[in-house]
């Protein structure tokens, strides 16, 4: 059975930092395109940040953009979302998600597998 599980979420004051991780298990990922999305309260699940199969292309919403770096380890088959200068408008769940492809998506359509999210909030 494929699972994912977020970790690292929590409550830091804005511009601090986290780190969140997602374990994966019950197949190889290796060969699989992940993301990361965000859902705050009221709001539709929106699109983070994403990498490819083998690390070597990543993109991220422009509101991320230059604070926060998406990564993979396959040997550990476990992602991390690196948070810096944290905002409060980025409070949310966030999510994991792997693609039954090598190409990266922003869709949350696209995706195939999701973990149950972890909570992140940013105080002011």
């Amino acid at each position: 059975q494929v699972q994912l599980v977020e970790s690292g979420g929590g409550l830091v004051q804005a511009g601090g930092s986290l780190r969140l991780s997602c374990t994966k298990s019950g197949r190889t990922f290796s060969d699989y395109a992940m993301g990361w999305f965000r859902q705050a309260p009221g709001k539709e699940r929106e699109f983070v940040a994403t990498v490819n199969w083998n690390n070597r292309r990543a993109y991220y919403a422009d509101s991320v953009k230059g604070r926060f770096t998406i990564s993979r380890d396959n040997a550990k088959n476990t992602d991390y979302l690196q948070m810096d200068n944290l905002k409060p408008e980025d409070t949310a769940v966030y999510y994991c998600a792997a693609r039954d492809s090598t190409v990266t998506s922003t869709l949350t359509s696209w995706y195939h597998y999701w973990g149950q999210g972890t909570q992140v909030t940013v105080s002011s």
